[in-house]
């Protein structure tokens, strides 16, 4: 085989380890040895745990030699570390969870790891995932395997970099506002983020409930829908997933797009995108032409509202989900000696300054005399922007446009600077807002060799759609097959 293992994709190991020409130890070992490699420059993992891995990996080999076959059986990944995992601590990039080890199983993990997945490991994040760059984690900033001092994005920034750099064949990361789309076009792997409701959130540390979502990073549309095919579907432990049967997403990967139409909102397409990003864009969207699809304009109005609201909302759901952690009943505690001021030392010391600044901007946001001005009229205006979706995908099949306006800025770069960090999602968070789904996938890069996302955007429920338009353009072009410049030397 010409491919080293760790570089194969999930659809190629599975056959080979069907043919007999390696176990899923011998992959396992050779992730893992990967790992060993990229690790000390790249900064994906929280923990890494090898010997479970190997365990999980024999356990896989006896299932296959013993004749039952299962879709992920043996293959090696990475789970975010906002997920839980039992006897595996689950940090969520936050020291005041610096040793929590959750006594359960997030079901989306849960459900990958029925299907015969290895983990690998917990992936690093920004802390309870909030931010766009990974340089909020309490431990460490993860870094872009294209460009060592580039940022991978956020949150999920941990999961695509392990990905980007053959330290994971995939790897699930969270989307809040994005955190799985931005951080796979920072770093030239496929990002799914699937309809609210589709993947159960039980088991997730929430950020902001109504607009979290499970989501994939892969190294090909195949991986991702097969992951999701695995994993999604209803859940009894989550009141909110939805009821509707799963898909065999892979079989809708046809190649065919003829007669789609896709749409291109113009208000995706303006001034401050850097030219490299829109003209990248621009040309995959010609090749779905050529492919037989059906290009029109749209307009998504409430589009430059979505900012404002989108930080209104999740940081009041925020300030709601963290009050959780107050220092009594689990995760870090100062130990002080009245209650009122456990509560102040644990959370002062334990929350980094993100999240405290999104915890004073949610609690301002909900308090007397201004939800109604500020999280109620958020809300309105969030119907309006569903409703631009809901307009235009009576029009379209599926709506294209750029992941981020740039591609991935230095670190330190906006550190300063939250506003302009916010603004990296500008493309993203409707979606959330929305409910609906989405995809990135890689589509070129800048002149300084940084990866280009192209954003598909799908209605409710639409998987199926966006992922057959994902696939039909990633065979038709070569992008998804460039890997990083990582030299095991170095």
């Amino acid at each position: 085989m010409s491919k080293a293992l760790y570089e194969l994709t999930i659809h190629e190991a599975l056959e080979g380890m069907r043919r007999g020409e390696f176990s899923a130890v011998e992959l396992t070992r050779s992730l893992l040895e990967r790992i060993e490699q990229v690790e000390d420059r790249i900064k994906a993992y929280l923990t890494v745990t090898a010997e479970l891995a190997l365990e999980q990996a024999a356990k896989a080999d006896a299932r296959r030699q013993a004749g039952e076959e299962a879709a992920l059986l043996g293959i090696p990944m990475a789970v975010k570390d906002v997920l839980c995992t039992a006897g595996v601590r689950t940090t969520c990039g936050s020291r005041i969870l610096e040793n929590f080890i959750p006594p359960y199983t997030a079901t989306a993990v849960q459900r990958l790891l029925d299907a015969g997945m290895v983990l690998l490991g917990k992936t690093n994040t920004d802390e309870f995932a909030m931010g766009s760059s990974t340089e909020n984690s309490a431990y460490f900033p993860t870094r872009n395997p294209w460009a060592l001092d580039r940022v991978p994005g956020g949150s999920s920034g941990g999961s695509a970099a392990a990905v980007a750099a053959q330290e994971a064949m995939a790897a699930l990361g969270t989307d809040t506002g994005g955190s799985v789309r931005l951080p796979a076009s920072f770093c030239g792997v496929v990002g799914l983020k699937p309809s609210y409701g589709r993947v159960s959130r039980y088991g997730l540390v929430a950020y902001g409930s109504s607009l979290d979502q499970i989501g994939v990073l892969a190294r090909d549309v195949r991986d991702a829908a097969l992951v999701l095919t695995v994993m999604a579907g209803p859940d009894p432990h989550d009141s909110t997933s939805m009821p509707a049967p799963t898909p065999d997403y892979q079989a809708v990967l046809t190649g065919d797009v003829r007669g789609l139409r896709i749409g291109l909102p113009e208000e995706y397409f303006i001034a401050g995108v850097q030219p490299e990003v829109e003209a990248a864009v621009r040309r995959a969207i010609e090749v779905l032409v050529d492919l037989g699809a059906d290009v029109r304009p749209i307009s998504l109005p409430n589009t430059d509202k979505a900012l404002p609201v989108y930080y209104l909302v999740a940081t009041a759901e925020a300030s709601a989900n963290l009050a959780r952690f107050d220092g009594v009943r689990y995760g870090y505690s100062a130990g002080a000696d009245s209650i009122l001021e456990n509560y102040r030392q644990s959370r002062g010391r334990g929350f980094g300054a993100e999240v405290k600044r999104r915890i004073m901007l949610g609690t301002y946001a909900l308090s007397a005399g201004y939800y109604d001005a500020y999280y109620l009229k958020a809300q309105q205006v969030r119907t309006l922007i569903k409703q631009d979706f809901e307009r235009a995908f009576e029009q379209v099949d599926v709506i294209a446009s750029p992941v981020a306006p740039t591609t991935a800025f230095r670190l330190g770069e906006k550190t300063d600077d939250p506003l302009a960090m916010y603004l990296s999602d500008v493309f993203t968070i409707t979606l959330n807002l929305a409910g609906m789904c989405g995809i990135s996938v890689p589509c070129g890069f800048d002149r300084q060799g940084l990866p280009i996302g192209l954003q598909l955007m799908g209605p409710h429920l639409g998987e199926e759609i966006v992922l057959r338009v994902a696939h039909a353009y990633e065979q038709a072009t070569q992008w998804h097959r460039q890997h990083a410049p990582l030299s095991i030397e170095a």
